[in-house]
């Protein structure tokens, strides 16, 4: 799932090239993606972007007018890609806009769930749509992380994939960020001492900031992730083999030596069904 270094890297190479002319066409789109109706699509064209937003793992699209914002959440298998004019694009993605000269936004999305969605809102709905997002996790500071992981004690990784306590952050730079901090998924929020909460804040700079870089250089994912998506791979700190916990919609990495000091960590739902 494209994650906060995923989506600001696509924030900063969209901004520019989405202002440069007006948008002529706005869809079709797939009628599972398209969330809203009023205002239509139709009402985008003619009108210009003035640049890309980001909220969290959301990308907003405000025209420059100021009466509409184009919001996009890509879920798990969403992509974006912006054609230049002549550029070979797909037949029927998920979502298209196309601009005067023939440059071309669209969205595509793997598989057969269509989780990706596009909202055209005006800023007031689209501020209500965001309300529910907690503080962005880039910057967000040991003091404003010990508030949060103090007014709700459950697992770590769980706490760093909940989009109303931190924006951005999700089950891989969890898993990135989460090593760095040399923290046990498992562990409870609640119990963490003072100098955990300070690594754990400099991890999320840290990892956010690391993927970033690497993401706007156009690397992919094996050389971005050093712990996720990495079971049995020597861990790059001390050369354990990383181990995972399964569930039904994610998978935790992590390293035994480096984090749960040689403990295996197991799924409980499962343990209870094996009893």
């Amino acid at each position: 799932m494209p994650e906060l270094p995923e989506m600001e890297a696509w924030r900063r190479a969209l901004d520019e090239p989405v202002r440069a002319f007006p948008v002529e066409q706005a869809g079709p789109a797939h009628i599972a993606t398209l969330k809203t109706f009023d205002p239509p699509l139709a009402e985008l064209e003619g009108r210009r972007f003035s640049g890309v937003e980001r909220r969290g793992k959301r990308l907003l699209f405000p025209t420059e007018d100021g009466e509409l914002v184009l919001l996009v959440h890509l879920m798990t298998a969403g992509r974006l890609r912006y054609l230049v004019a002549g550029g070979k694009g797909p037949k029927s993605p998920a979502f298209r806009l196309r601009f005067e000269g023939g440059a071309q936004l669209v969205l595509t999305e793997a598989g057969s769930k269509k989780r990706a969605g596009v909202w055209l809102l005006t800023p007031e709905a689209a501020d209500e749509e965001l309300a529910h997002l907690g503080p962005e996790a880039l910057g967000l500071g040991s003091n404003a992380l010990a508030e949060i992981l103090a007014s709700d004690s459950r697992r770590l990784h769980s706490l760093l994939r909940d989009q109303r306590a931190i924006a951005g952050i999700g089950r891989a730079w969890a898993n990135e960020i989460l090593h760095h901090a040399q923290l046990s998924p498992f562990a409870l929020s609640g119990d963490l001492a003072p100098g955990q909460v300070d690594r754990l804040a400099e991890a999320i700079d840290a990892e956010l900031s690391r993927g970033l870089e690497l993401r706007e250089r156009g690397a992919a994912d094996k050389r971005v992730y050093r712990v996720h998506n990495k079971l049995g791979e020597p861990c790059y700190v001390c050369g354990e083999p990383i181990a995972r916990v399964d569930y039904e919609e994610h998978t935790v990495y992590y390293c035994p030596d480096c984090q749960t000091r040689g403990r295996v960590l197991k799924d409980r739902r499962l343990s209870r069904l094996l009893r």
